[in-house]
């Protein structure tokens, strides 16, 4: 098994490595590549059975899209044929068409989905959210200068119970295409949704993988569902900005 880091010298915040140590504890035998800018991604030229990028600062972001776009077709190949992408926080955001700064420039994305981001270096969106995917309670974070908007909720990958989906205006959070998957959430989201990860373990081909940890992170889990219930405003209005 391969699992695919994308530029882990630059996407790193929020914690958000967590989803791959967690991954490397969890699957001990396999092999983990770790991708830096300047070189070819591996998942052009070879089996991979997870592409993870994760959450980067605005100019860290503006390098990414650089180094990604000669590899657009590819991207989109390798999504057609099912191959297993994880990107979380603003890592979405580079798939989408385009991101509106602050300033008014309009930074192209890879175009491969059809949304675009709105920055807003003012105003930082911070709140917990719960949603729902399948029969699972998917807990996470939000902490994010942008919001996204899509073209239509078709394809929302999760749908928020409580909190703000990617804006203020919709309850669908994320995005998924075949076997892609983008959310806003940081936190990190594997190790705070176990039964998340084994779903997409059993995507990845380890179907029979034991999570490491695995009954301390379901204990958490559950607690932390309790918590959430508790703690979060049922109303948006309610939610945090900066």
């Amino acid at each position: 098994m391969k699992i695919e880091i994308l530029y882990p010298e630059m996407a790193y915040l929020f914690g958000d490595n967590a989803n791959v140590l967690y991954l490397e504890k969890s699957l001990p035998e396999a092999e983990f590549i770790k991708t830096a800018k300047g070189e070819a991604p591996k998942f052009i030229s070879e089996e991979i059975n997870l592409v993870y990028l994760g959450a980067l600062t605005e100019s860290n972001q503006e390098k990414a899209i650089k180094l990604l776009t000669p590899y657009k077709e590819d991207i989109k190949k390798a999504i057609d044929k099912g191959t297993v992408f994880l990107f979380t926080g603003n890592a979405l955001e580079i798939m989408g068409d385009y991101i509106l700064d602050d300033d008014g420039r309009k930074i192209p994305c890879l175009g491969i989905f059809e949304y675009y981001a709105k920055r807003d270096y003012y105003h930082r969106h911070n709140s917990a959210c719960l949603c729902e995917f399948e029969d699972m309670k998917i807990m996470g974070f939000k902490t994010q200068f942008t919001m996204c908007y899509p073209k239509t909720d078709a394809n929302g990958l999760f749908k928020v119970t409580r909190g703000i989906g990617m804006n203020e205006k919709t309850l669908a959070e994320g995005i998924r295409v075949n076997n892609f998957f983008g959310t806003y959430l940081v936190g990190p989201l594997l190790l705070l949704n176990p039964e998340f990860t084994k779903y997409l373990l059993k995507l990845m081909g380890a179907n029979e993988t034991s999570l490491a940890f695995e009954k301390e992170a379901m204990d958490a889990y559950k607690q932390r569902y309790q918590d959430f219930l508790e703690r979060i405003p049922v109303k948006p209005e309610k939610y945090k900005k900066m």
